[in-house]
């Protein structure tokens, strides 16, 4: 009896179901299908989760492959994150792969096998340019931009623990500082083009809310954000459903209204005017002042080196974000198509300020899925001497690549404001694999630099790397990317101070 009502029950259900599909004007599927046109949809639905679980292979996903995940994770919970019987990447006939160029013999090196071994910065940021607050960097590998309210509190709160566990800086992002970026983690607070923390109501900038915010954290320098590699060019838009009263009075802005942020600037019109807002920032705070974009049109990096050339005025670092790169939503063209990727956006950018001589005055920082080994050996060669990691950050805190960023449905909790998710996440213990995370990384890069022969990543020089054509043609990096002799290294006395510090 019970079976036939339960049966009769389902029955009626699909027959509902069915009726519905046929009057409804929505779906052409449904009503010339009724009932099995639902079929689709559900497999739209998890069609990522099937390719990704099922179908694809070891190597094939994007943005980051089933194998780069699996090194995350392990690397967070500190297990073994060797994989066995070879590679399974097609060398033999891959084209534009990478290779490092092993040294037999070597002068001091660093214990490459110490998993808490420092690896600081080989520049002083803000030394080149006499900043009172001018710092060495403990650690090459931090945090990338991610503001409160892309990311939830729970997650912000164990990246920035996380961090102060590794000793890295934590970029604030644009949203302004929250007190989840307050949990040990030294900061880098970011200015983006709407002011968030240092905004007068009409959206201007304010100088003296800068100062305010800066006095009530330990920010260690402030970086300008022109664009980013996510969305280049392009505001980003905060629904007025996720502006919370909370979020509302972090940013400064109204409360439960949309938050559209402009495109450009308004506190500078050129680069002339922007170095001034440069040299006001570090005169007024003391701290080390850098700006971070996308890399499109090269006029602008022309005209900012030339005038830098002169000593008078200059950023003290230059954070480029590949194409690639991007952690919360983007409309499909910017993500696709707008902004060079990394590897050629930095070089061209680097080569701009190489030709006039300008690179050891520089720090230089990358971002775009740098936070796998392999692609931070090739930034650390094209001339990068940090590098930022915000997805990869993620992942070593539970991300599982479900690309729900922009829905607010985030399944782990990581990018979303809704406390029912937010709630899977327990900060202290994934606070500990973030810092896990951001050691191992720094301890592949430490690995390698010892193979190649040297104390540190950023004495790998791009003629250490091969680019491969397939199985018929290798060229060296600096040949890949028009670099000229001397281009991507440092220069004597700082690659003398670094191999001592490491090495003493």
């Amino acid at each position: 009896m019970r079976a036939r009502n339960i049966g009769a029950s389902a029955a009626t259900a699909l027959a509902l179901v069915a009726a519905r599909d046929l009057v409804q004007k929505k779906h052409a599927l449904l009503r010339n299908f009724p009932v099995l046109g639902h079929a689709r949809y559900l497999l739209e639905r998890i069609g990522p989760e099937l390719r990704q679980y099922v179908v694809a292979s070891n190597d094939e996903e994007r943005p980051f492959s089933r194998d780069q995940r699996r090194w995350v994770y392990a690397s967070a919970k500190g297990e073994n994150n060797y994989f066995g019987f070879g590679t399974d990447n097609d060398v033999e006939h891959v084209q534009g792969h990478a290779y490092v160029r092993q040294r037999t013999f070597a002068g001091r090196l660093p214990d490459g096998h110490d998993t808490q071994a420092p690896l600081p910065s080989a520049k002083v940021l803000g030394g080149p340019r006499g900043r009172a607050k001018a710092f060495r960097p403990a650690s090459v590998v931090n945090v990338s931009a991610m503001s409160f309210g892309s990311l939830s509190g729970a997650a912000l709160t164990a990246l920035n623990k996380g961090a102060g566990l590794a000793g890295a800086l934590h970029n604030t992002g644009e949203g302004g500082l929250s007190p989840y970026h307050l949990q040990g983690g030294e900061l880098v607070f970011q200015i983006g083009t709407s002011y968030f923390g240092c905004r007068n109501d009409d959206g201007t900038f304010n100088l003296d809310k800068l100062k305010s915010v800066v006095a009530g954290g330990p920010v260690r320098a402030i970086e300008i954000k022109l664009s980013q590699g996510a969305k280049p060019g392009l505001g980003g838009l905060l629904p007025g459903a996720k502006v919370s009263e909370e979020i509302a009075a972090i940013r400064g802005i109204p409360a439960g209204k949309d938050c559209a942020s402009p495109s450009r600037h308004t506190a500078f019109h050129d680069v002339d005017s922007m170095l001034d807002f440069v040299e006001l920032l570090a005169t007024e705070t003391g701290l080390p002042v850098g700006i971070k974009s996308a890399i499109g049109e090269m006029g602008f990096w022309e005209e900012l080196a030339t005038l830098m050339e002169r000593g008078d005025r200059g950023v003290d670092f230059v954070t480029v974000d590949g194409g690639e790169g991007g952690t919360g939503a983007a409309p499909l063209m910017f993500a696709d198509s707008v902004s060079l990727p990394f590897r050629m956006g930095f070089s061209r950018v680097y080569r701009v300020f190489a030709e006039r001589g300008l690179t050891d005055d520089i720090t230089f920082i990358g971002s775009g899925k740098l936070g796998l080994p392999e692609n931070a050996v090739v930034a650390f060669a094209l001339g990068v001497d940090m590098v930022n990691v915000g997805r990869e950050a993620m992942l070593s805190i539970g991300c599982i690549q479900a690309q729900k960023c922009h829905t607010d449905t985030c399944p782990t909790g990581i990018a979303t404001q809704d406390p029912w998710l937010t709630r899977g996440i327990d900060a202290p213990s994934k606070a500990v694999r973030a810092a896990t995370y951001l050691r191992t990384l720094r301890g592949e890069l430490l690995r390698v630099s010892g193979a190649v022969g040297v104390a540190h990543p950023s004495l790998i020089t791009p003629t250490d790397i091969d680019i491969l054509n397939g199985d018929y043609e290798a060229r060296t990096l600096a040949s890949v990317y028009g670099y000229k002799d001397g281009w991507g290294s440092l220069g004597p006395k700082l690659a003398d101070e670094i191999t001592e510090l490491l090495t003493a």
